[in-house]
């Protein structure tokens, strides 16, 4: 299977890279539509991850929204199987319930936004993508940016729940999945359901200072994965277990 990934320098990213090290990974600026053309036609992937994204910023737009659509239509036209890295905060967290695949997306943050948008060009440009929906990510060699806020000083939520995912977990998962024939939103998350007062306690080993959310912000954004789970051998752990 020849793999190009996106944002392979990321945390995610890398750690594909670790697992698929005969990947391509040259970087583009996916901003650019005629340069992800030109790299992924002279790269000819049979599958593409990607990862890339920006979190906030003046850029976060332009790069999830824009760059992806121009990722999706660069795959589509080498004809690569896409497999996208969408976000659980697509929802709003006012179901009560974790989310399943054919919920509607209805963000209430600016990133939220970026990234639901980013799926609705995907499907458009691409429709046989896969779109997976994932979690807070953490473990791996290097701490993620989750577990190094957990170490300093800082209020964490009560009623912020969220399903993280050992990167290593998601990254072997994703790479199963882009081998299967599958299209459409995928919730691929960890078992464990937790609030992120209680992460940041398993991260740091210690109690931390809580506080609830404000209702300006995703709240329960718990994932159901048992479809994806039924799909892939990889075992999605839980939180607690990974943190043991």
């Amino acid at each position: 299977m020849r793999l190009h990934i996106t944002g392979a320098s990321g945390y995610l990213g890398s750690e594909l890279v670790r697992l698929r090290p005969d990947a391509s990974t040259e970087r583009v600026e996916i901003r650019d539509a005629q340069a992800v053309d030109e790299l992924l036609g002279r790269v000819q992937p049979e599958v593409v991850i990607h990862t890339a994204y920006r979190q906030e910023g003046a850029t976060a737009h332009a790069v999830n929204v824009e760059g992806t659509e121009h990722v999706a239509r660069a795959a589509a036209r080498v004809g690569a199987r896409l497999v996208h890295l969408s976000t659980d905060v697509v929802f709003d967290g006012r179901k009560g319930l974790p989310y399943v695949e054919e919920d509607e997306p209805s963000p209430v943050s600016e990133y939220g936004r970026t990234k639901a948008e980013g799926e609705r060009r995907v499907a458009a440009a691409h429709p046989g993508a896969l779109i997976v929906r994932t979690s807070l990510i953490v473990g791996g060699a290097q701490p993620s940016k989750h577990e190094l806020a957990a170490g300093r000083p800082g209020t964490w939520f009560t009623n912020e729940l969220r399903s993280p995912v050992h990167v290593t977990d998601l990254a072997t998962a994703l790479l199963e999945l882009a081998e299967l024939d599958i299209a459409g939103p995928l919730n691929v998350a960890g078992a464990d359901d937790v609030s992120r007062a209680e992460l940041a306690a398993l991260v740091a080993q210690r109690p931390v200072a809580t506080a609830e959310a404000p209702p300006t912000r995703p709240l329960d954004c718990r994932l159901d994965s048992s479809r994806a789970q039924a799909l892939i051998r990889t075992r999605l752990r839980g939180v607690r277990e990974v943190l043991a």
